[in-house]
């Protein structure tokens, strides 16, 4: 049994599942880093390992949450909360359950004239 949720079967929504929580995990290490280096002041070694990586989750989550965006067909606004949950710790996770609960990201309805062309 997962802890995880099932995966999104479109290929742009799986891939934003993905980010979406490995963007999470760095934040959990970068904060555990954070609390070693200011709070008890024993190492700076995870902000130090944990800052880049987490650096490249954060880029690497609003890249993939545009493309989805675009391959998806999400509205303007349901974007921008996408992309605002990268700042808070864990809203990225919350986003992706969000986006799932509201069925954004399943694969985007075709219309007959698009299916026509």
């Amino acid at each position: 049994m997962s802890i995880l949720p099932p995966l999104p079967t479109h290929p742009a929504a799986r891939l934003f599942a993905i980010v979406a929580y490995l963007e999470a995990i760095t934040w959990t290490g970068l904060l555990i880093g954070m609390v070693l280096k200011y709070v008890t002041d024993t190492t700076e070694r995870g902000v130090e390992i944990f800052g880049p990586i987490h650096g490249m989750a954060f880029i690497a989550y609003v890249l993939i949450t545009v493309m989805a965006a675009m391959r998806l067909r999400w509205q303007w606004w349901v974007t921008l909360v996408a992309l605002l949950a990268a700042v808070p710790p864990f809203g990225t996770i919350v986003a992706e359950r969000w986006l799932a609960r509201r069925g954004d990201l399943d694969a985007p309805q075709t219309t007959a004239s698009s299916e026509a062309a």
